[in-house]
């Protein structure tokens, strides 16, 4: 009994991709989220801050 060699596909792409298909981006993580919360909290406190401090 012989077995048979493998095949290969090579005349198949190994990865479809679909121009037209929407490619995703992967939600950011909750330490990123954060930081850009806290980046935005700063920024709203310095501009409060600074139109008391002119006035």
């Amino acid at each position: 009994m012989t077995t048979p060699e493998p095949t290969t596909r090579d005349s198949e792409p190994t990865t479809t991709h679909d121009p037209e298909q929407p490619r995703y981006e992967p939600p950011p993580s909750i330490g990123k989220l954060a930081l850009w919360v806290l980046l935005f909290v700063v920024a709203a406190v310095v501009v409060v801050l600074g139109g008391l401090y002119l006035t």
